[in-house]
């Protein structure tokens, strides 16, 4: 199975958003819609979904700092998982990072979330001696 994978548009705005709230991606401290319209205003064509046919079935939001390559908000439908379609989301992610010279790329899963973890390590992510840290600048509630 071939994902179709292109920049987001706002006009898939609702499908995003509810394949993320399937994947359980939606936290209350990230306002989802503020996260999409900070995204498309700062490297806009790393934001990308996948579609078979035409639904949206697959997302990732990637960002490259000249340091660093992140990836966030990677989702694939609970119906299509296991077909290959993380990876190849992760595949064309880490091709334009790489077109920008990115020299590393990091990501951040939730310690409790075995399966996503196991997923990343097939992949050839490792768990990194760093601690992340976190402080909000401007609260979305």
């Amino acid at each position: 199975m071939t994902l179709s994978i292109r920049p987001f548009a706002p006009a898939d705005t609702a499908s995003v958003l509810a394949l993320w709230a399937l994947c359980d991606l939606i936290r209350p401290w990230n306002d989802p819609h503020k996260d999409i319209a900070r995204k498309l205003a700062e490297q806009p064509d790393l934001f990308l979904v996948g579609c078979l046919n035409e639904p949206i079935v697959a997302t990732a939001m990637a960002g490259y700092d000249g340091h660093r390559g992140w990836v966030y908000y990677l989702a694939v439908h609970p119906q299509q998982q296991r077909l290959s379609l993380g990876r190849q989301m992760m595949t064309h992610v880490e091709h334009l990072l790489l077109q920008r010279g990115c020299p590393k790329v990091n990501l951040m899963v939730r310690s409790s979330n075995a399966a996503v973890i196991a997923f990343y390590r097939q992949l050839g992510y490792s768990v990194d001696e760093a601690v992340p840290l976190g402080k909000r600048l401007i609260p979305d509630q």
